[in-house]
């Protein structure tokens, strides 16, 4: 079923065409992701189906009673309501549900008004909604939906006005979840979102039954919860079934075959025009005018009864790509930055100091890449500006190898000036370099003609970010500090940075909440929290595969006790207390009797000392995972399982051999 269409839809901004002759249907259950560059219209398109902006022409029809939330990129809140104040306001309908029923609760008390059996069946009516809509459950989905998004119980009461902007972000994004509504449009929801908070998000939108359309630059998050892609490029909308991966997939075999296609057409139209030139003045004229007729037809089509028909088709178009190389000719030692013991980083306060994180022995070799991850606020950026000395450490020291030199990409790029032309900051960096090739880098990071003349505070997130490349790339560093690369880049810049990065000869440590971009490149991760930080070899796919084993080895030592109640020890015991019985069979019966009652005293004891093995590696198993050892919780979560398999058989030997002696 349809929740909602759009028919013939453009969009123009004065002379501007976004936009046009964009056709779609949303069906209930579709989860689907709107995909292309920025600035190719998806925002304006998500406003438009949200009833927030008009289109120039064209219509969208929604079905009766749909119910539509929007998330916009910047939330806007009154700051003096709380963050649970905020929250409610999702329930709003539900509030005024449950007023009414309390109205007509005070009314049926009255059995003698004529309207009695009519208030009486108008109250159940809505009591049967209330509880429908979970009603009686508010407050457990607010708290379930607000811890989910990363806030914590004590910010539940604070105002919204002293939020940051990327906590507003997450608290509209609270609201539009737990309104619970038919269409749920998302733009950007996850920018500010920690790891645990993209989780969580992706865990509830896979298992949320209403219908998505989401705007997003992630990857991983965009094929975990979508199941058809939107493809918003050259003012079109090409739809196409599958998540992103099957889309990407999808559409270069689409491009190739259009390419194939045309130029087919291009090797017939050079054929035919060469025909046409050869005998158009000499015998054969009335043949190759004909084919000039058919040449021209093809070519630029025709009106026909039913509208204007063209065969030909246009060669495709592709958008231009960042074309980045980030080379380095320095040469660091082999370890090229080491932390020692203890090394603290954070701020100090008026009073005293905040220690955010204090470091283990660490050390990032040449042409290793490393991915700084862990929840916001457990001090990553800090860690990376304590390494560029921007923050003094606040015990200990970052110590770098020989012939290190660094270069340092801040997430809010707080490094740019803004006063600066683009031409004017990239100089900035190296005043004695010839003019025209700063232009030159600029135009392959799609600076082109005057767009090197806007000043920095004009530019967007996007343009900033690719300024603040260009830096990198003339300084030629060995080691680059990455802080969120990928933020404000769209899909095809990503991909564009990996693939640079890839290449670059030097060493990397960033930090990122894209994963698809730290399975593309990172060796190793450092995971930040509980004031430490615990190192992984690995990317990010087999650290979440280690968690997710971790998880696994803790319910089977959760389910062993109940496990063994059932099956054990207490079957052991209630048979060993017990006097062996009579068969009244003589000696020799009494003798294998007592021989079978050997064995399974021996087997008890056999039993015995693998559930104590066993409690010896579960305490082992809890140990490793506090401290967060994935490779120790690796190899006792194998001996683990082996063990519960030994034991399961012994239990079925134990047991076969007890009801023998019965």
């Amino acid at each position: 079923m349809a929740v909602t269409s759009g028919y013939n839809l453009s969009k123009l901004y004065g002379p501007v065409r976004i936009f046009e002759d964009v056709q779609f249907i949303i069906n209930r259950g579709d989860k689907i992701a709107l995909v292309g560059v920025n600035g190719a219209g998806k925002s304006t398109l998500l406003k438009i189906i949200a009833g927030l902006e008009e289109a120039t022409t064209g219509s969208i029809a929604k079905a009766q009673g749909t119910q539509v939330a929007y998330l916009a990129q910047e939330a806007q809140f009154d700051g003096s309501m709380t963050l649970i104040e905020a929250a409610q306001q999702a329930f709003a309908h539900l509030h005024e549900m449950e007023r009414e029923m309390r109205e007509l609760e005070e009314q049926l008390g009255d059995t003698e008004h004529p309207a009695w059996e009519a208030r009486m069946e108008r109250y159940g009516d809505l009591q049967a909604r209330f509880e429908h809509a979970g009603g009686y459950h508010t407050e457990h989905q607010i708290e379930r939906t607000l811890e989910g998004l990363s806030f914590r119980p004590a910010q539940f009461e604070q105002r919204l006005g002293t939020f940051s902007g990327g906590q507003k972000t997450r608290a509209a994004l609270a609201v539009a979840l737990l309104s619970d509504p038919d269409l749920l449009l998302l733009d950007e929801p996850t920018n500010h979102l920690d790891l645990q908070a993209l989780q969580w998000l992706e865990t509830f939108l896979k298992e949320w039954p209403g219908t998505l359309l989401v705007i997003s630059h992630d990857r991983y998050f965009l094929d975990r919860v979508t199941t058809r892609t939107w493809d918003m490029e050259f003012g079109k909308l090409n739809d196409y079934p599958g998540g992103y991966s099957k889309f990407m997939q999808l559409k270069a075999e689409k491009l190739e075959f259009l390419q194939k296609q045309y130029a087919a057409q291009q090797e017939y139209v050079a054929k035919t025009e060469e025909f046409i030139r050869r005998f158009k003045a000499g015998q054969r004229s009335k043949e190759a005018k004909g084919r000039e007729k058919r040449l021209n037809r093809f070519k630029y089509g025709w009106d026909t009864v039913r509208g204007f028909v063209k065969e030909s088709i246009d060669n495709p178009q592709q958008h231009k790509h960042l074309k980045l190389s980030l080379d380095t000719q320095l040469r660091s030692g082999e370890l090229v930055l080491t932390f020692s013991e203890g090394m603290a980083a954070g701020y100090k306060t008026p009073a005293g100091d905040k220690v955010l994180l204090r470091t283990p022995p660490l050390e990032l070799r040449r042409g290793e890449t490393v991915a700084l991850m862990g929840p916001n606020g457990a001090g990553k950026t800090t860690l990376l500006r304590t390494i560029t000395g921007e923050l003094p450490p606040l015990k200990g020291r970052p110590s770098f190898g020989v012939g290190v030199k660094v270069g340092y990409y801040a997430q809010v790029h707080e490094g740019l000036i803004a006063t600066n032309t683009v031409l004017e900051e990239v100089h900035r960096l190296k005043p004695l370099l010839p003019t025209e090739q700063i232009r030159s880098l600029l135009g392959r990071l799609l600076f082109s003609n005057d767009d090197v003349f806007k000043h920095i505070a004009d530019l967007s997130g996007g343009e900033r970010s690719r300024v603040a490349l260009a830096q990198l790339i003339i300084e030629a560093p060995n080691l680059l500090l990455l802080d969120e690369p990928t933020n404000h880049l769209d899909i095809a810049a990503r991909e564009a940075l990996e693939s640079v990065l890839q290449e670059f000869p030097g060493s990397i440590l960033f930090v990122s909440h894209d994963r698809y971009f730290v399975d593309a490149l990172a060796d190793k991760l450092w995971i930040v929290a509980d004031e430490t930080v615990d190192e992984f070899e690995g990317d990010y796919s087999g650290y979440a595969a280690a968690l997710t084993e971790i998880e696994q080895a803790k319910r089977r030592a959760a389910a062993a006790p109940a496990q063994q109640a059932s099956k054990g020890t207490s079957a052991v015991v209630a048979v060993s207390n017990g006097s062996p019985p009579s068969n009244g069979k003589g000696k020799s019966a009494d003798r294998a009797e007592r021989e079978r009652q050997k064995r399974l005293t021996t087997m008890e004891r056999e039993v015995q000392a693998l559930e104590a093995r066993k409690q010896t590696i579960e305490q082992s198993l809890d140990i490793a995972s506090a401290a967060h050892n994935i490779a120790e919780v690796s190899r006792l979560g194998a001996a683990y399982s082996a063990l519960e398999e030994e034991l399961l058989l012994k239990y079925d030997q134990w047991s076969e051999l007890a009801q023998e002696v019965q």
